[in-house]
């Protein structure tokens, strides 16, 4: 599958089939997020996989929008050494989980982003130390079939914005014009 079929079949799964993720497949994810660009070569992150069913229910508890946790069979928690990297640490974390959602979707597994979580919650769940601070949660497995009508109308009222509303050349606001504009979706 290309890059660009990968990105457009990616979307967030919020409802999970409580199937084992095979290690292959998860480690074949770890790997694009090892394999990610970091300032400076730092690589300042760490991953803590957790499978646990305890542990992910009380994951799910630690925000608002974090419920779904609970159902999927496993949650990468990203870290960011901000010792390490003080400046670029959390970007670097993001661009590495990134990685991982795009493999996911290779794959055939769903994922969703978690932002809304308490870093000290989690941190003291994880026994992580005060250097890290947690970038993001990722929920990952296989996606379990049915309607989510919360993401079928938020598509309908809220579409992609055209890359003519959220592209300018050379100067804000200054339309860039391309030799060949394909079908965008």
């Amino acid at each position: 599958m290309s890059v660009l079929s990968v990105i457009k079949k990616r979307r967030s799964v919020r409802s999970y089939a409580q199937t084992a993720v095979p290690d292959e497949k998860l480690w074949r994810i770890l790997e694009a997020a090892r394999l990610a660009p970091s300032a400076h070569n730092l690589q300042p992150w760490h991953f803590i996989i957790v499978k646990d069913e305890e542990k992910r229910k009380a994951l799910a508890r630690t925000g608002i929008y974090a419920g779904f946790l609970s159902e999927s069979p496993i949650v990468i928690v990203g870290c960011g050494d901000q010792e390490a990297s003080p400046k670029w640490h959390m970007v670097d974390v993001a661009i590495a989980m990134q990685n991982m959602v795009l493999a996911a979707t290779d794959e055939g597994l769903g994922t969703c982003w978690v932002g809304s979580f308490d870093e000290e919650k989690v941190k003291k769940l994880l026994k992580i130390p005060d250097r890290f601070r947690v970038v993001a949660l990722l929920a990952l497995g296989y996606p379990k079939e049915k309607l989510d009508l919360q993401r079928v109308l938020l598509h309908l009222f809220r579409r992609r914005k055209p890359l003519e509303k959220i592209v300018s050349s050379e100067e804000y606001g200054r339309n860039l014009k391309l030799s060949e504009s394909p079908n965008q979706k």
